[in-house]
């Protein structure tokens, strides 16, 4: 393309494709009773521009074709795939029965908006409605059913959650987790990945690499902004991402996370098998003391700083005091609720406890690994105590359920529930 390599330490040049393809599918009982024209005319003051326009100009264009066949002439779509993707059995039973599928698929080159992608779901969602069908994302291997399709286009702002676009599954090895994205080469880049995260962190990692991701993404398609397509596009080997790029991601950008930046390694890890991907890594900068999953929790903890993890009070006033009283008192139902599976799916619980000391207690705290009786707790340190140089973030640690004075459920973008002593305490009705 005429585009001169750059190659320095402070950027890493990431090629782009030519162009991006968008495959999305509508399994059905018989043959589409309406076109798809007459599918997205219907959706008219429904789904905001420019995703309606895109839809409309791409159908009667070459970038996209709708075809129908019938389904044994497709390739099988994997049910193990797609149910730890999240399809449901009813979902499953559907794709069984189906004799005929619609299959969607648009072409366009890489940069924003991703008028392949969001033109491909929209005549999909809409010929779906029309059946009272599904659509499948052959890319994420996910079924989604007509509405939550249409809510995943842009708003009348042209805002979309990146959350509905890229998921972040993960497994587990010898050295922790590894977590990947899957989303990310809709829109042409490579996806990222991270090896060696602490168990614990489950949850908060997925939102932080999801945060990595809508912020790379913005830089990504800011350097496809020209009339021609670039040979590669630099992206920072430090980047860093905040609470905000979180919130963002999420599509709750009023929670803005005003949070200090955390600053991660990105480093290009070709496949070396041609049929596999290729990934952008993600490490700590360079020097960091400790294994990666030291980092990585200390990360978080900034990152999801709705609660301070080292705070010490030396007498209690009448807010603290009710404070502790009323997170103690609703201990045994978060309990429960832990143990049932009936927490919000973001959600991770964590419990404030007391570390004795010369000066008086020191709180901590931590996230809850298992709770199997009501009077232990087990979990991972969030926090470097001074009280006890044993516990530091990511240690595991036992906690005596009387030693409790807090606890809360946190979210991708801070504190969910409970933090009564944090709340007292950033009240300032209380002394540190």
């Amino acid at each position: 393309m005429g585009d001169e390599l750059l190659i320095t330490d402070d950027f890493l040049p990431v090629p782009v494709p030519e162009t991006l393809t968008a495959t999305y599918l509508v399994p059905m009982r018989g043959l589409p009773r309406v076109s798809p024209r007459t599918a997205v005319t219907a959706l008219a003051g429904r789904l905001a521009e420019p995703a309606y326009g895109l839809a409309r100009q791409m159908l009667a264009s070459p970038l996209m074709s709708v075809d129908t066949r019938p389904i044994d002439e497709f390739p099988a779509l994997p049910p193990d795939l797609l149910t730890a993707f999240g399809a449901t059995r009813e979902q499953l039973g559907r794709l069984a029965e189906a004799t005929h599928v619609v299959v969607v698929r648009a072409e366009y080159r890489p940069g924003w908006p991703p008028a392949h992608e969001w033109a491909a779901r929209a005549v999909a969602a809409a010929v779906a409605e029309t059946v009272d069908g599904d659509v499948v994302d052959v890319f994420g291997l996910q079924f989604l059913d007509p509405a939550t399709a249409l809510r995943s286009l842009p708003d009348a702002h042209g805002r979309v959650r990146l959350v509905d676009w890229v998921l972040v599954p993960y497994s587990s090895d010898a050295d922790g987790l590894w977590f990947t994205t899957k989303g990310l080469r809709r829109f042409g880049l490579l996806e990222l990945q991270t090896q060696g995260v602490p168990d614990h962190l489950t949850r908060a990692w997925g939102a932080v690499l999801t945060g990595v991701a809508s912020r790379l993404l913005r830089t990504w398609t800011d350097g496809l902004a020209g009339e021609e397509v670039p040979a590669f596009v630099q992206l920072p080997v430090l980047t860093t991402v905040t609470g905000h790029d979180i919130a963002v991601a999420y599509g709750n950008p009023e929670q803005h996370g005003a949070t200090a930046p955390v600053l991660l390694r990105l480093e290009l890890d070709p496949a070396t098998d041609p049929e596999a991907d290729s990934f952008l890594s993600l490490h700590p900068p360079a020097g960091q003391p400790g294994a990666p999953g030291r980092y990585f929790a200390s990360a978080c903890a900034t990152l999801f700083s709705g609660i301070q993890p080292d705070v010490r009070y030396a007498r209690r006033g009448d807010a603290m005091s009710k404070a502790v009283a009323t997170a103690r008192a609703s201990l045994p139902d978060v309990r429960a609720r832990y143990r049932a599976g009936a927490l919000p799916a973001e959600a991770q619980l964590v419990v404030k406890y007391g570390l004795p000391g010369d000066e008086g207690p020191e709180f901590v705290w931590a996230a809850v690994t298992s709770w199997e009786t009501p009077e232990r707790i087990s979990g991972t340190s969030a926090s470097d105590a001074t009280n006890d140089p044993e516990v530091r973030i990511g240690t595991p640690v036992v906690v005596e359920a009387t030693d409790v004075v807090d606890w809360a459920l946190l979210g991708p973008t801070g504190v969910i529930e409970g933090g009564w002593t944090q709340a007292v305490l950033d009240s300032g009705d209380h002394p540190r």
